[in-house]
């Protein structure tokens, strides 16, 4: 077995491009295009893609990329500029390697703003391929964008929706499903646009932003309609996993159908995000954190991701490590109130009262916070009758983002309370008390015959390891006759034909040649040879220029045309191979070797 380097040599972070656009509002266009292009490589398997949320860090910012490749931990890096003006657009796109900051592929595309999909198409595998030739092996499919509407209007209210959206405040996502709606009233059959509107519509109703009758009802009119449109998007499986996981608490369906989202998308960030969760709930720790490195390998600059994954520490009772990766989620979000709640309850737990007294004296929990504290760390047992009518009456309020009042309850006298506050909870299905059973706070419960038995989950550590069993190994592209047969085959072609002077050849005409697809030509030089395309048309071409620069009658030419004619087509490409592989500059080489 290899083994892997700590930086994927295959993978990406797409920067958000920017806006050049007379109209600034048009950010939401730039923005859009940004996170389609992600969305398509994401599909690739074998390609690291570096999430929206991630990516977005450096909106706006003039950051040295190499510096940027170090954060995301990618070899990589897409930037460029959209410029949309009337029925046009001009994209300008450049691949970055992020280890010496070499521009090593850009291009400028014009084109009719009704071909937007086709250019997301066309700039999604030309990235894709460039990336495969420079670093490495993976399979790249025909097509990486679907044409999702025929209507540009309702494509551009589907990225103001989807701007809204992932703003995350319930004023957002109000504003997401006008435009969503709007984009559906263009074009009934936006299956996109559906699933965008079944989201916002599963985030309202499970914060208690809205009530569930209304959400559940909205949310199954626009999945009706959604499912007779496209069930091929990892958005129709994603929108039963919300439905499952935080509607009905139906866990086992709940994992099949993340199987689902992950067998169309292995990068999907939502479904992963909730199969940490899944296993969580469950106390299965070693597999939520398994997932939860991966969601931190694609999207490290995300807030909910840190939380997440300290959540992970939290009801495992590591509240130092909880500690950690909760300041690094409040460090990339300051206003995560979330996240504060979960520091103060760690600074609980560690009975760390004077930091909890300088953090949170004036944060607008700071009395429940500081009664927590003195019935966990302190013996008190009592609370005042008014206290305590009000913590009683505060469990009707659907948008408590934290349970305080039932974690003092339970933690004091009044256990009984808080246990039929608890079975209240687990009746309506709260999110918040989804991870009842690992909650630390909620440990005085557990001696109630019936705290396990509130819910009986139908997932079990049995259906996983059943469906490991059924994971079938992948068979290599090519078998090892063809391999050999290929291999000697390519080797004669560059050696009689020289196809390596020509400065344009690609991937495309050697699978051309070869008569096999792009995938296997891939394959055969990455895998069987141990190159990638580049570093095996490049030795071809060095050869050949270290010999033609020997010859008395090329004296008068420059090292450069040489290098040009050889098929090099970049001074800097050249300089660089050549020192990689000489230890030495080309002038330097030549003056030693003809002596």
């Amino acid at each position: 077995m290899k083994i892997k380097d700590p930086i994927s040599k295959t993978s990406i972070a797409v920067i958000p491009f920017v806006n050049m656009s007379d109209d600034k509002e048009n950010e939401y266009f730039s923005d859009g295009i940004t996170e389609e292009i992600i969305n398509a490589l994401t599909t690739i398997k074998e390609l690291k893609v570096i999430a929206r949320t991630s990516s977005f860090v450096y909106k706006g910012k003039n950051m040295d990329v190499r510096e940027i490749g170090k954060q995301l931990n990618v070899t990589s890096l897409l930037e460029g500029s959209i410029r949309k003006s009337a029925h046009k657009i001009r994209i300008t796109a450049q691949l970055i390697e992020t280890q010496n900051g070499t521009h090593y592929w850009s291009k400028n595309f014009d084109r009719e703003l009704t071909d937007i999909f086709e250019l997301q198409d066309e700039i999604s595998l030309l990235i894709a391929n460039e990336i495969r030739n420079n670093f490495g092996f993976f399979e790249i499919q025909d097509h990486l964008v679907d044409n999702s509407t025929k209507k540009i209007e309702a494509y551009e209210h589907f990225l103001k929706g989807r701007y809204y959206q992932l703003q995350w405040t319930p004023d957002a996502l109000n504003k997401a499903i006008q435009f969503y709606n709007k984009a559906t009233s263009l074009d009934t059959n936006y299956a996109k646009a559906y699933y965008g509107t079944i989201q916002c519509y599963e985030l309202l109703t499970t914060w208690g932003y809205m009530s569930k009758d209304e959400g559940t009802e909205n949310a199954l009119l626009n999945l009706m309609k959604a499912k007779e449109i496209d069930t091929n998007l990892p958005e129709y499986p994603m929108s039963y996993v919300n439905k499952c996981f935080w509607r009905e608490w139906d866990f086992a369906s709940t994992y099949q159908y993340i199987k689902d989202v992950l067998a169309i998308n292995p990068n999907h960030v939502d479904a992963l995000d909730t199969m940490v969760k899944l296993f969580m709930a469950h106390g299965y720790f070693d597999e939520a954190i398994f997932y939860g490195k991966k969601l931190l390998e694609i999207d490290p600059l995300s807030a909910n991701n840190q939380y997440i994954f300290a959540n992970i520490y939290y009801y495992k009772g590591d509240f130092d490590i909880t500690l950690h990766h909760i300041t690094k989620a409040i460090e990339l979000r300051l206003d995560f109130d979330l996240a504060y709640h979960k520091k103060a309850v760690c600074l609980i737990a560690l009975n760390k009262k004077e930091q909890l007294e300088n953090e949170f004296q004036t944060n607008p929990l700071w009395e429940k916070i500081q009664l927590l504290n003195e019935v966990v760390n302190e013996n008190r047992n009592t609370l005042p009758k008014e206290v305590l009518s009000n913590f009683l009456y505060n469990h009707l309020k659907r948008d408590q983002l934290t349970l305080f009042e039932l974690f003092i309850l339970a933690n004091t006298q009044y256990k009984n309370e808080a246990f039929e506050l608890l079975k209240e909870f687990v009746a309506q299905k709260r999110g918040q008390i989804l991870n009842y059973k690992q909650e630390p706070l909620l440990k005085p419960l557990r001696k109630f015959d019936d705290f396990y038995n509130l819910h009986v989950s139908n997932f079990s550590m049995e259906q996983i390891i059943e469906n490991q069993k059924s994971t079938e190994t992948t068979k290599p592209l090519l078998s090892e006759e063809e391999q050999e047969e290929l291999q000697n085959k390519l080797t004669a072609y560059f050696n009689e034909e020289k196809p390596y002077l020509d400065a344009s050849l690609s991937l495309n005409t050697i699978a051309e040649i070869l008569e096999i697809s792009t995938n296997k030509a891939s394959f055969l030089i990455n895998e069987v040879i141990g190159m990638n395309f580049n570093e095996y048309v490049n030795s071809f071409r060095l050869r050949y220029f270290k010999k033609i620069a020997l010859l008395p009658e090329n004296e008068n030419f420059t090292l450069l045309g040489l290098a040009f004619d050889s098929g090099f087509n970049s001074k800097t490409v050249f300089n660089s191979y050549f020192k990689k592989h000489e230890n030495t500059t080309p002038s330097t080489w030549l003056k030693i070797n003809k002596k």
